[in-house]
């Protein structure tokens, strides 16, 4: 049965280290390390190299030391575990970030690419609905209100309003107004009129084929009826 306590196991042995300090001390003339302050035990429970037999000082220093040694590893495996867990945690939430970015990113690509096809769709859908001069039928005359219905249909939806506002203050949708000042002709009063038979022949009787030439000269000079609607209303001309 050994001489060292069990509850006093740990105090013996850290002791047990600073008593063969000591002693290397006095060994080597250093008086700081001789002094006999130093070979007393501050537990009063433990117990002193001295008092351990000669035959087991060795495996009591020994196992002190490889108890020290295995409680300094199992910290560094707990210091080092926190730490993995700590850039597991960090690098997780990183990745679901990112992932939720790429998720957005492309959910937003696919809504803009949706709206870009009824987009295209809706423009596909007006210009196959949009009639040329040449489909509608001649008549001896042409009331306002059919002059308007044949306009609508022969421009996109968009810029109906701003082709009406301009040939509302220019003409009145009067297809044969004349300008006794200037000579200005037809709904668009176009300077002279004969400009218009670029358009067709027909262009002082039938409104289609003025229709046709202004939204040509509007979409030539200004980029639509609405440019040209723009620039009217800053110099009421165009």
């Amino acid at each position: 049965m050994s001489r060292i306590s069990v509850r006093g196991f740990a105090v013996a042995s850290a002791t047990a280290v600073t008593t063969v300090g000591a002693v290397v001390g006095v060994a080597s003339g250093d008086p700081q390390h001789a002094s006999t302050d130093n070979l007393e035990t501050t537990a009063s429970d433990a117990t002193l190299l001295a008092d351990i037999p000669s035959g087991q000082q060795a495996q009591v220093l020994t196992a002190s030391l490889a108890q020290q040694a295995s409680a300094q590893s199992t910290a560094a495996d707990l210091a080092s575990l926190k730490s993995a867990e700590a850039d597991a945690r960090i690098q997780a939430a990183h990745d679901a970030k990112a992932k939720k970015q790429a998720a957005d990113d492309k959910a937003e690509a696919a809504k803009k690419a949706e709206e870009a096809k009824k987009a295209a769709a809706k423009l596909k859908a007006e210009q196959d609905s949009i009639k040329s001069a040449s489909a509608f039928s001649v008549q001896s005359s042409y009331s306002a209100s059919a002059v308007q219905a044949m306009a609508r249909q022969m421009m996109p939806a968009d810029q109906f309003q701003c082709f009406s506002n301009i040939v509302t203050r220019e003409s009145g949708w009067d297809y044969t107004a004349t300008n006794s000042g200037s000579g200005a002709y037809g709904l668009v009063q176009a300077l002279p009129g004969s400009k218009m038979s670029t358009a067709g022949a027909d262009w002082q009787t039938n409104p289609a084929t003025q229709i046709k030439w202004g939204l040509n000269y509007m979409d030539s000079r200004y980029g639509s009826p609405c440019g040209a609607w723009s620039f009217w209303q800053a110099h009421s001309w165009y």
